[in-house]
């Protein structure tokens, strides 16, 4: 539930930093779909498998919602930050995240295509599907994707993929009980749209 909180605030803050720097095009907000490949190199047998029983991958869909702000330009390369708050579910599943990070894009090609790479920590919560506890642990993530120029306050997101890991839900952590499970691997992928100020 604070994640919801946090997401909403960041929201407002993102858009008043927009607002703020509205001719100078360092802004982008976005609201993608997102597809996150869980895997892990133990099966977790018991019955609080975030995975599902017996399992060591699962495919989460969800949305992701976000923005960043390029703080500093040299030439064709700009340095900033991103926050963003994902929601996925699978197999009565959920898994959500708020990270925040540091990313680099550039326009080393001739416009339209820009290309980006960041790093992101943050919360990582989860939740089994026979359960109704939630775990939160720290998340982490380096993603890289490319954006292309469709209008002077539009982009459309070509892809990004990351790339994670994540503490999650399980048998031992709910239960107390069973082998301690790893910390899942995340293989994210995303495309969609981003609106520029």
């Amino acid at each position: 539930m604070k994640l919801r909180y946090l997401a909403t605030v960041v929201f407002l803050a993102l858009t008043t930093v927009a607002a703020h720097a509205q001719s100078q095009g360092n802004v982008g907000l976005y609201f993608n779909p997102v597809a996150i490949v869980a895997t892990n190199s133990l099966a977790d047998t018991g019955p609080y498998a975030f995975l599902g029983q017996n399992s060591t991958s699962q495919v989460f869909y969800g949305y992701n919602l976000g923005g960043y702000y390029d703080f500093f330009h040299s030439g064709k390369v700009g340095v900033g930050f991103d926050m963003r708050f994902s929601d996925l579910h699978a197999n009565n599943a959920m898994l959500r995240d708020f990270l925040v990070g540091v990313r680099v894009s550039g326009t080393p090609f001739a416009r339209p295509f820009k290309p980006y790479v960041q790093i992101s920590v943050g919360d990582g919560t989860t939740k089994a599907p026979l359960s109704t506890i939630h775990i939160s642990k720290l998340d982490y993530g380096v993603f890289a994707g490319v954006d292309y120029s469709l209008a002077h306050h539009v982009d459309f997101r070509a892809f990004e993929v990351g790339y994670g890991s994540l503490a999650t839900a399980s048998t031992s952590t709910i239960a107390a009980s069973g082998p301690s499970i790893p910390a899942s691997k995340l293989l994210t992928f995303s495309s969609g749209l981003v609106f520029r100020f």
